[in-house]
C-alpha cells in the first residue's frame, strides 16, 4: 500500500514543478505529516525530492527527475490500455495520436508486462451506441475535439427547430452518452454565469432537447450543453478562454442530465402500489421521477399497499409506463388515466376469460 502511494507521489511532482503538503496529502488522501515521512523515504531512496519551506514552499524534483514505467503492476498496465476508447478516439480524430501514445507506453514497461494491450483487449470492449441505432459521428466533431483541447473559443451555428442561430462558445468538454456526442460549454463572455443548465429544446429523452438550441435566457458566462449532431457550422477563433477552475465536467453532467429528468415531468399521477409495485417502480418508469415520489411514500396502509404521486411526461407515457406494473398499481388519479385502465381491464378480461373451443 505504502510503496503504490509512494510511487503515485513522484508522478505527482513530475507532473507539477512544486505541491504543497496539503496538495499532495489531498491527492493522496493521508495527513500531512504522512506527507512529510514519505519525501523523506523517497530521498533516503535516492529520489531527489526537496522541500522548500515557507509560504510559498512545497514539495519539487530536482533536476528534472523522471521515472520510468517499471513500476506499474499488471493490473495497473491492463488499466491503462482501457483507458484509450478506440471509437470514441478515432471519431474526434485522435486515433493516431492515441495510438502513438500507447506504442511509447509499452515501449517503456517491463518485458514481462508487454501483452498488457492484448490481454486488456481480450476482456473488454465498449460499444457506445445504444440498440437499433446506426452510430454516426458528427461531421463537425473532430473541428470541436480541436477547440476543447486547446481552448480556444468558437464561433457555432446550430439548429434551433426551422431556424439558424450563431453563439460564440467557449467549449469545456465533451460527452459521450448512448452514441450521441455533447459539447459542454459556456456562452461567450469573461465573468461566469451563475445559470446552469440544458439548452432547453422540444424534444425527450436529450438534455439538450431535440435541438442543440440555446434559449433567448442564455446570458454570457453560463454553461449549457449541446448536441453536437445539431451544429451545421463552426469557426475556430484565434482566442484563447481562461477556464474556470473548479469546473467539474462529470458533475455537470449528471446536474443537467437529472434536471431536463425532471423538467419535462409535467404530469402528476396518484398511485396505489403493493410491495412488489414498489420494487418494480423505478423499473418501468423514469427513475429520477421513482426516486422522488418513493422518498415521500407513506406507511403501508392496513392491505400493505402505499399511496404515493408519480410525475410523468404526460398521460400517454404514463399509461404506456405503468401498464408494466399489471395489478401492483392502481391508479387513483388523474381521472382519465383510471378510466385507460378500466378500459383496458375489461378488455382483457374479455380476451382471457373466452374459452377456445
Amino acid at each position: 500500500m505504502r510503496a503504490a502511494r509512494l510511487i503515485k507521489m513522484v508522478l505527482l511532482l513530475q507532473s507539477r514543478p512544486t505541491m504543497t503538503a496539503s496538495e499532495l496529502a489531498r491527492e493522496l488522501e493521508v495527513s500531512e505529516r504522512t506527507v512529510t515521512r514519505d519525501a523523506q523515504a523517497l530521498s533516503e531512496a535516492g529520489v531527489p525530492v526537496y522541500a522548500e519551506r515557507g509560504r510559498a514552499g512545497g514539495y519539487r524534483l530536482v533536476g528534472g527527475y523522471r521515472t520510468r514505467l517499471t513500476g506499474l503492476g499488471r493490473g495497473e498496465a491492463e488499466a491503462l490500455f482501457l483507458s484509450g476508447v478506440p471509437g470514441a478516439l478515432r471519431e474526434m480524430g485522435l486515433e493516431d495520436i492515441a495510438s502513438a501514445a500507447r506504442l511509447k507506453v509499452s515501449a517503456a514497461l517491463l518485458p514481462s508486462l508487454r501483452d498488457a494491450p492484448r490481454t486488456a483487449a481480450q476482456r473488454f470492449h465498449l460499444d457506445a451506441p445504444a440498440w437499433f441505432r446506426e452510430p454516426a459521428a458528427p461531421a463537425l466533431l473532430p473541428v470541436i475535439a480541436d477547440a476543447v483541447w486547446d481552448d480556444r473559443c468558437v464561433s457555432a451555428r446550430y439548429r434551433r427547430g426551422e431556424n439558424e442561430v450563431t453563439r460564440e462558445l467557449e467549449p469545456y468538454g465533451l460527452v459521450l452518452k448512448a452514441g450521441v456526442w455533447y459539447l459542454c460549454a459556456r456562452v461567450g463572455g469573461t465573468e461566469p454565469g451563475t445559470g446552469t443548465g440544458a439548452e432547453p429544446g422540444t424534444g425527450t429523452g436529450d438534455p439538450a432537447g431535440a435541438g442543440a438550441g440555446a434559449g433567448e435566457g442564455a446570458g454570457a458566462g453560463a454553461f449549457r450543453t449541446y448536441r453536437i449532431d445539431r451544429f451545421v457550422g463552426v469557426d475556430v477563433l484565434k482566442d484563447r478562454f481562461s477556464r474556470v477552475e473548479d469546473f467539474d465536467l462529470p458533475g455537470f453532467w449528471d446536474e443537467q442530465a437529472e434536471r431536463f429528468a425532471r423538467s419535462i415531468l409535467r404530469t402528476e399521477v396518484v398511485l396505489r402500489l403493493s410491495g412488489t409495485g414498489v420494487r418494480n417502480l423505478p423499473y418501468a418508469v423514469d427513475p429520477v421521477a421513482a426516486r422522488d415520489a418513493l422518498a415521500d411514500a407513506p406507511e403501508p396502509d392496513g392491505t400493505g399497499r402505499v399511496t404515493i404521486t408519480l410525475r410523468a411526461e404526460s398521460e400517454e407515457v404514463a399509461h404506456t409506463q405503468l401498464t408494466a406494473l399489471g395489478p401492483e398499481a392502481e391508479v387513483l388519479a388523474p381521472a382519465s388515466l383510471r378510466d385507460r385502465f378500466a378500459a383496458d381491464a375489461v378488455r382483457l378480461t374479455e380476451l382471457y376469460g373466452r374459452r377456445e373451443k
